[in-house]
Formats: C-alpha cells, sequence, structure tokens
C-alpha cells in the first residue's frame, strides 16, 4: 500500500556487534540461541525473569518474520546435531549460508519430505529441509497499522522508541521473539494459512515452550562475537513440527503485500552457532503459549 513509511530507518544506526569475552570473563548479556531442551540453564546471572505471559498481553505486537537454514536454538531430540534432511541442499549452500541443528521428521522413503514443490513467493527453501522461524515482538512496534511489519526487523522493534521514557530499562519486557521450528513437506494436510502473524498455537504446537533472555541471532555473531542486543524476551517452542511447503509460501506473499518491503526476508537467513553456556542466561523457564 502507498503511504509514509514512519518506521522507515528506525533502527540505523545498529549497535555494532562487541566481542564476547574479556580478561574477566563474558563481557556482555546473555546471548542467543541457546540449547532450550528441557532442564537446561545456562552461566550467566541475568538477575532478570523473561516475559511468560503471551506477548499481546505484555503490549507487544509483531513487526517482523523471517527464518534461518536449521534451528539456531538445540532442543535435545527434537532439533540437534542427530538430525537430518535432504543432505544435497546443505552442500549446494556450502560456504554461502551456515546451517543450524536439524529436526527428526525426515524419511527419504516418504514423498512428502522428497516431492518438490513450486515456490511462487519465497526463495530458497527445500522441502524436507528444517527452518526455525522467527517473529520479533516490540513495544515500540507500530502496531495496528499499515507500518507494523517491517524489513530489517531492528525497524519494526524500534519504530516509536523515540515516544518512551527510559526505554532500555527491563528491555525483556518490551522486546521478545518468538520461534518456533519446522520440517517443511509438500502435503497439504499441514498447511497453516496464517504465518505473518505469529507461531502457530494449536494442539502440540505451543504446548512446550522455553521462555528465556538473550539477544538478536544471525550470522554475524558467534561465541567470539556478540550482540550488544540484549536483554530481549525469547518464547521458543521446544518441538519439531510438520508444516507444508505452501504455508510458507503463503507467509511469504503475505509479506509482499504489506507497506514496507520485506524482500529481503522471503529467503532462509544462516544461523548463529550454539551459544556457550558462559554466555547463556541462568534464568531459563518452561510453560505453554
Amino acid at each position: 500500500p502507498a503511504g509514509d513509511n514512519i518506521c522507515e530507518g528506525a533502527g540505523d544506526p545498529r549497535f555494532e556487534n562487541v566481542p564476547c569475552f574479556d580478561d574477566d570473563g563474558p563481557a556482555v548479556g546473555g546471548q542467543s540461541g541457546a540449547d532450550v531442551t528441557a532442564g537446561y540453564k545456562g552461566n550467566l546471572v541475568a538477575g532478570h525473569a523473561p516475559l511468560t505471559v503471551p506477548y499481546y498481553m505484555a503490549g507487544l505486537c509483531p513487526v517482523n518474520v523471517h527464518t534461518h537454514l536449521g534451528a539456531e536454538h538445540r532442543s535435545e531430540g527434537q532439533y540437534d546435531e542427530d538430525g537430518s534432511g535432504p543432505d544435497e541442499h546443505r552442500r549446494k549452500l556450502a560456504g554461502e549460508v551456515r546451517p543450524g541443528f536439524q529436526c527428526h521428521h525426515y524419511d527419504e522413503d516418504d514423498e512428502k519430505f522428497t516431492a518438490p514443490y513450486d515456490w511462487k513467493y519465497c526463495t530458497g527453501y527445500k522441502v524436507g529441509e528444517t527452518y526455525e522461524a522467527h517473529w520479533p515482538h516490540s513495544i515500540f512496534g507500530d502496531c495496528g497499522t499499515l507500518n507494523q511489519y517491517q524489513s530489517p526487523f531492528y525497524d519494526g522493534v524500534l519504530c516509536n522508541v523515540g515516544l518512551f521514557e527510559d526505554p532500555l530499562s527491563d528491555l525483556q519486557t518490551k522486546v521478545g521473539v518468538q520461534a518456533q521450528v519446522y520440517t517443511l513437506v509438500n502435503d497439504e494436510d499441514y498447511f497453516y494459512p496464517d504465518l505473518m502473524k505469529g507461531m502457530i498455537v494449536d494442539g502440540d504446537m505451543g504446548k512446550d515452550m522455553a521462555y528465556y533472555t538473550g539477544s538478536t541471532t544471525g550470522t554475524t555473531r558467534d561465541n567470539e562475537v556478540c550482540s550488544q542486543y540484549t536483554p530481549i524476551t525469547w518464547q521458543v517452542d521446544r518441538t519439531c513440527h510438520l508444516i507444508s511447503a505452501s504455508s510458507f509460501d503463503k507467509m511469504c506473499a503475505d509479506m509482499l503485500s504489506m507497506r514496507d518491503d520485506m524482500s529481503s526476508d522471503l529467503y532462509p537467513h544462516g544461523s548463529r552457532e550454539l551459544v556457550d553456556h558462559d554466555l547463556t542466561h541462568d534464568n531459563h523457564q518452561t510453560g505453554r503459549s
């Protein structure tokens, strides 16, 4: 839609990445993506708690959706180093995009994991592969307007930050991310029509959740170079789910209908390596969405 995008450029200039450690130990706040296996806690003292209510109940709205190749988080037995997928796809991307963990659903003898899908809007996706979807949420978003959804997500997260007094205090109550991990299948029994608006909460989807505080992710960060965008709340579904490729294609179509140009999020981004225990907060909690 035509009109003035008041959020454009709101995320600039961005905070630079910084060294994760100095001579005294961790030099930044907690990082993401972390291990979210039930019972896991990091070694870094948080001193605060994550949001454990649905984000809308705390006044946050979704401002973006994007995905990562493989899972940036780790959930033992669900998406971890023992998962599997179409290996030739990852070989083709070697050196271009860092892949994350894989789910355990893939079966090369089951057509729904191997039959090609005719993509119309998304690019760079592969049936049978694992993807982690992220929905950044913010109290500073231009919620309920045509400017709500933004790429890059920093513009949406920080759109109206100037209207708030001391916006960075208790940041984990003002900015958060939903994360849900899927294996893509070519099977319309797994179609969900509205991924644009947030993670799926239905049956086992969104039932076993990990809540903790961390940071922004992505491949510009690792366990040596860290994000300064911390602490923010993460609400992560510990279970890997099947979802149809058409669900993702519908999501991409919806992204293209937004006022802001979201074309930079129509393909999966690389995954950050799993965050070191000493860079992971100790405030992991369990709940359901």
